[in-house]
């Protein structure tokens, strides 16, 4: 619900695209993809910069765009922010990434699908094309959780092409965040005999999903985008022994090369060339969110890498009012 129902209102303009990157994934998910498009009220979108929101787990980003209860929705945001003088005008696009797993990390996996790709590739030249947005200098991605990951990592891996970031309780730190699951997830394969191909079929087939199915399919996307098996069904492997629940060092490794701590000992430097890197946490967060991100802004300070980190009494949900910190940021440094 608007603030202020008088502030004028941007256009949503609903887009779709036929991905070829995404055509046969293991997963089976459609290849056509709905973007929604913010343009904000009194423009075409031409020679804005272009803001671009990877959403949380469980979610899609064209959902940003819904009526919200008690609170605004992101279109909602944009008006106010805009229309009080807090934040330049920037066209924002919110890609749909939802996969049959639940979500996405934004990273080309084989079994999850190219969405790295996706994104640099397809979505972002397909908005900048249609509105004459964008473009070298003037793009920045932004998001809460999962989000957050796909941001710190799109910048780490692609400082060349992204020129500003927005960090919101991105997922970082695997070893405090992920590892404690693994005995939930098990016990509840041990229903299928270990088939996560059979999980997956029956939580989909279910009428009703309980509140502990998600950290269970949320573990089996993580997996799958980290650590693919394409001889498993949906190209699901877990880094754990079954019996005991003992990391197999192998595969853990291979879920840790793409922890942003771990990439920012390869890729850090290149954060340098970013016009802004913002970073946030509650200092409640718990999924023990937090201690990654402090971890990550100490080696960025060792780094000499410019970025804005702040820590805020909360925890991990219902966080979006952070957006009004760091929207303005990123769009006074795309200009």
């Amino acid at each position: 619900m608007k603030k202020d129902p008088t502030t004028p209102a941007g256009t949503i303009h609903r887009l779709s695209l036929d991905s070829q990157v995404l055509v046969g994934n293991r997963l089976g998910d459609p290849a056509r993809r709905e973007i929604a498009v913010y343009v904000p009220h009194g423009h075409d979108g031409g020679g804005l910069p272009l803001l671009v929101n990877v959403v949380g787990f469980t979610s899609g980003g064209p959902a940003e765009t819904n009526w919200q209860n008690f609170g605004e929705n992101m279109p909602e945001r944009l008006d106010r922010l805009i229309a009080t003088g807090a934040m330049a005008p920037c066209v924002v696009a919110f890609p749909d990434c939802f996969t049959r797993l639940g979500g996405n990390q934004y990273v080309n996996s084989a079994a999850m699908g190219r969405w790295d790709d996706f994104l640099l590739q397809e979505a972002v030249p397909f908005v900048e094309r249609t509105f004459g947005c964008g473009g070298t200098g003037k793009r920045g991605i932004f998001g809460h959780s999962s989000g957050g990951y796909g941001a710190i990592v799109h910048a780490l891996l692609h400082a060349d092409f992204w020129s500003a970031a927005a960090v919101h309780s991105g997922d970082m730190g695997f070893e405090l965040l992920y590892r404690h699951e693994f005995a939930g997830v098990l016990r509840e394969l041990a229903r299928f005999g270990f088939d996560c191909g059979k999980w997956v079929d029956t939580f989909w087939e279910s009428k009703k999903f309980k509140g502990a199915d998600i950290n269970v399919i949320m573990i089996l996307a993580q997996a799958a985008s980290f650590d693919p098996d394409l001889s498993a069904p949906y190209g699901i492997r877990l880094p754990v022994t079954h019996d005991t629940c003992e990391l197999i060092s192998e595969r853990w490794n291979n879920w840790l090369q793409w922890d942003p701590l771990t990439l920012v000992e390869k890729h850090g430097a290149g954060l340098k060339r970013l016009k802004a890197l913002y970073i946030d946490c509650g200092d409640i967060d718990q999924y023990n969110l937090v201690y990654g991100a402090r971890r990550l802004h100490r080696r960025l300070e060792s780094l000499g890498v410019p970025h804005l980190y702040e820590e805020f009494p909360d925890d991990h949900s219902s966080v979006d009012y952070r957006l009004d910190v760091s929207l303005p940021v990123l769009a006074k440094a795309l200009r």
